[in-house]
């Protein structure tokens, strides 16, 4: 089969190449073109477009980046008809992938969406799309299934592919001794700082940080930095603090820490699943947090609690990430033993909701078998 795939931001790229590891698997003839990072390169070779080019956050980045995004979609509607793939598969994405499902479902090809867009916390219209334009939907959240069936959509659940990296990882990890020794670090324990992977995150968020590092000398804070952006763009912010910088890393990083900072988005799901204590933040620019606030309607910003429906870990979002709220969070979760045991408590009721098994291998075996029925159904109605 002939699959073409767009993934647009790092988290895509992870699920994107352990979902083309289990299509090689899968299908016995696999052919790949696709849209994402080094994760999937490494798996697939290399990609039409590079994240590097793709991710952008905030909609004055979007707004300063129109010319360029469609542009983009120009050349990916041509390249897509080009290809003419047996299946076009999006990973999350929604700003750009529902125009191209849209564009793939006129021209006759087989949409697939892995990792459904955050529709349920905001822009709910786009499910009237999404049932017009997708033709499987396979999802990663365990509310999402039910969410969809309001909307009258029979969406498929096949559990969280973070697990399936938890569990690869884990066959691998080192102990704190020689994670140190190997990164140069001291022989302290680690905070680690989780600032997104973005710039715009980076420069609204890493500051805020930062200012822990001097009230916390007993620690060592470590960045998990995005391999998209570049130790340049971290050392502006770094130069007057004693703090590394670690690249591609994270799950290293995470899994010999005391405690974690992390901006909202996958990576509260990874620090959960690494049984790291946190605390979830996020700040972006008064007219993008203004526009945001009147159209999220969920009533947090982390998977964490997204996933329990309630306040596991602490949220800062705006002007709460400031020095004093973010400091009192940080001593609590690193001093009060009866909140750190409650926080692993329900890391251990998130695990159990993800499930067992991998997503990553499921999603492979239904992208696969709908690209092998409409093949047969194809040939049916040609004799």
């Amino acid at each position: 089969m002939k699959y073409y795939i767009i993934a647009g931001e790092p988290s895509g790229d992870l699920h994107g190449a352990n979902l083309i590891k289990e299509l090689k698997k899968t299908d016995p003839s696999p052919r790949f073109r696709f849209w994402g990072g080094d994760l999937m390169q490494a798996q697939a070779g290399l990609p039409v477009k590079h994240i590097r080019e793709t991710s952008f956050m905030g909609f004055r980045e979007v707004l300063l980046k129109i010319p360029e995004i469609w542009s983009n979609i120009r050349f990916c509607k041509k390249n897509i008809k080009e290809y003419n793939p047996d299946a076009l598969v999006l990973i999350d994405y929604p700003g750009f992938n529902m125009i191209m499902a849209k564009y793939a479902s006129k021209i006759g090809i087989p949409v697939i969406y892995y990792i459904s867009p955050q529709i349920w916390a905001w822009h709910r219209s786009r499910v009237k799309k999404i049932k017009q334009y997708v033709d499987l939907m396979l999802t990663i959240l365990p509310f999402e299934k039910d969410f969809y069936r309001g909307y009258n959509y029979n969406v498929q659940y096949v559990g969280h592919p973070l697990m399936d990296a938890m569990n690869q990882y884990r066959l691998n990890s080192e102990d704190f001794s020689t994670f140190i020794k190997r990164n140069y670090l001291e022989n302290k324990p680690i905070i680690a700082l989780l600032p997104g992977s973005r710039k715009q995150e980076i420069e609204k968020c890493l500051p805020a940080m930062l200012q822990m590092v001097p009230q916390h000398t007993q620690y060592q804070f470590v960045i998990a930095g995005a391999p998209n952006v570049g130790i340049s763009f971290y050392q502006n912010f770094t130069k007057d603090y004693e703090v590394s910088t670690l690249f591609c890393q994270t799950y290293s990083i995470l899994r010999q820490s005391q405690a974690a900072i992390v901006v909202s988005g996958t990576a509260t799901l990874e620090a959960a699943l690494m049984d790291v204590p946190q605390i979830v933040c996020y700040k972006s620019g008064q007219i993008s947090y203004l526009l945001g606030k009147n159209f999220i309607k969920v009533p947090f910003i982390s998977l964490v609690n997204l996933i329990l429906n309630r306040e596991a870990v602490k949220e800062l979002v705006q002007h709460e990430m400031n020095n004093e709220i973010l400091n009192r969070e940080l001593e609590s979760i690193l001093n009060d033993k009866s909140k750190r045991e409650q926080i692993l408590s329900d890391y251990r009721e998130i695990k159990k909701l993800l499930g067992r098994g991998s997503a990553s291998e499921k999603a492979a075996r239904k992208i696969y078998n709908h690209c092998a029925k409409a093949e047969k159904e194809y040939i049916a109605v040609s004799c």
